[in-house]
């Protein structure tokens, strides 16, 4: 269990840490009182967070300890092309600020706690609805795993080994979700973006001070990338641009279709709390890409690791004393628990609301409806937890890629119905079923890589595959619906709303 470059300072520091966000995540069920026993209070805080809440339960949910650990790492790995986060990030705010005010609206109003809540109302029926759900839990198990392998990355830096500390830190952390539901990440969010901050700042500052400088850094990056040949460097090929393009589209489109951050965006107090993060949150994209330059750091330093996963906490263990080893390690760490916490109640509202009650046990109260929700919360954490201990981190980085294409299936339903009431039920469904089989087609014969190379004109061109299925799912479902005849929306259409012609403003 203990390694030879066991780092006692940095343990004790690291479990100090993560006391205190343990005190933290029991203590929220205390902080903007309600009854837990309501799913809307446990699944999304009583719907009462403000902007400053927001922001930070946004950030972090959507930038996770995989985050810390898999940019600068593929950066590390490939160069420039592991960029392709900012983009993704910078094109994300404005999609943020022009839709989700219009889904949060709709969802207030008609209480929907789910994107599949917002589709059964729209549209009527259970199992489109169902369909939607099921694909944002297969979606979501993946990402609740690849926090795991973050922790444990950072967990076997500090000179331990084995699943027991693993174990024990997801078993506090599935207690206090269930405990608090939503307010406990929202109030371990503080702790964990102040401190990821600090870590970064602290390290874009001394780290290259250490290394001779930004140039050196850059130039030791470039002569690395030089020396290993391939579609490598500090500077994109030009057979990466459609390949970076796509990836950075597909994965802003799909980055809020995921439960985990529908939660958060559910989760605000109005309409105006989401446009205010939209317009503060790019301040995360400029954290991003200094995380990312750690990549390039660690190239710079030396560091040599036989995975690429370790290379921030090999870059901390070189050139940090053990208390700093142990504070990055914490924080870290804490960037699972946020996310995985979210990502595990926003699955278990989707399954609660749009799988067990209309499928299974219609007659369920309210205080029912936050039983079982509380209880799949359990199952999702123990399950992405066996994923890890049995399972080789790879397959849950394979099947997180694949999470993204699936995700993307459900965009035409959730953003295209808040503009246009000309979509209809059976072209959606088929749409989404297009791209589901297309997609998972196209991954699974790729290897479980992410890109197709298109050909156009005698060219080649690598492009995103969620994109590509979108595409498809997107002409099915807009080119059947002008076919189909028309039927009146359910009464509780936000289309139907009186105030609708605002909101389609």
């Amino acid at each position: 269990m203990i390694t030879a470059n066991f780092n006692s300072t940095a343990v004790i520091v690291f479990l100090a840490f993560f006391v205190l966000v343990t005190v933290i995540g029991f203590g929220a069920s205390r902080w903007k009182r309600g009854d837990l026993r309501e799913l809307h209070e446990w699944g999304l805080g009583g719907r009462q967070f403000g902007s400053v809440i927001t922001w930070f339960l946004v950030g972090g949910d959507f930038y996770t300890a995989y985050t810390v650990i898999a940019v600068p790492a593929l950066v590390y790995s490939v160069g420039a092309y592991g960029f392709f986060a900012l983009p993704y990030t910078i094109i994300v705010y404005p999609f943020v600020f022009a839709v989700m005010p219009k889904l949060w609206r709709a969802c207030h109003r008609a209480n929907h706690i789910t994107a599949a809540d917002f589709i059964q109302g729209e549209y009527g029926g259970r199992w489109f609805a169902a369909a939607i759900a099921v694909t944002g839990i297969l979606a979501t198990m993946p990402y609740i795993a690849l926090q795991l392998v973050g922790m444990e990355v950072v967990i076997k830096g500090l000179g331990i080994s084995g699943e027991v500390p693993l174990i024990v830190a997801f078993l506090i952390l599935a207690v206090y979700t269930y405990a608090s539901g939503l307010r406990a990440p929202a109030m371990i969010a503080f702790v964990k973006d102040i401190m990821i901050y600090i870590v970064v700042i602290v390290a874009v500052w001394l780290i290259p001070s250490k290394l001779g400088g930004y140039g050196a850094v850059f130039s030791n990056a470039d002569a690395f990338f030089a020396a290993k040949g391939g579609a490598t460097g500090i500077t994109l090929k030009s057979t990466q641009f459609t390949a970076y393009a796509t990836v950075a589209l597909g994965s802003a489109l799909a980055a809020f279709m995921y439960p985990h951050t529908m939660t958060a965006i559910l989760s605000s107090g109005s309409e105006r709390t989401i446009k205010n993060n939209a317009v503060f949150l790019p301040a995360y994209t400029l954290l991003l890409g200094l995380i990312a330059l750690l990549g390039y750091m660690a190239i710079s330093a030396g560091v040599t690791v036989t995975s690429s996963s370790d290379v921030v906490p090999q870059l901390f263990n070189k050139l940090f004393p053990s208390w700093f080893i142990g504070f990055a390690a914490a924080a870290i760490a804490i960037s699972a628990l946020v996310p995985a916490a979210i990502m595990s109640i926003g699955a278990s509202n989707l399954f609660t609301r749009n799988l067990w009650r209309p499928l299974v046990n219609p007659a369920m109260t309210s205080h029912q409806e936050s039983a079982t929700a509380k209880l799949f919360s359990l199952i999702v954490k123990f399950g992405a937890l066996i994923f890890i201990i049995f399972l080789p981190a790879k397959f849950a980085i394979d099947l997180q890629l694949l999470g993204g294409v699936w995700i993307l299936q459900i965009f035409p339903a959730v953003v295209f119905t808040l503009f246009t009431a000309r979509l209809k039920l059976p072209a959606l469904f088929l749409g989404w079923a297009v791209g589901m089989v297309l997609g998972t087609g196209l991954a699974l014969a790729q290897g479980l890589k992410p890109l197709y190379a298109l050909s156009l004109g005698g060219h080649t061109y690598p492009v995103y595959i969620g994109l590509l299925a979108l595409i498809v799912n997107m002409v099915i479902s807009f080119g059947l619906s002008a076919v189909l005849p028309s039927r009146g929306r359910p009464q509780t259409s936000v289309l139907r709303d009186p105030d609708a012609v605002a909101l389609r403003d």
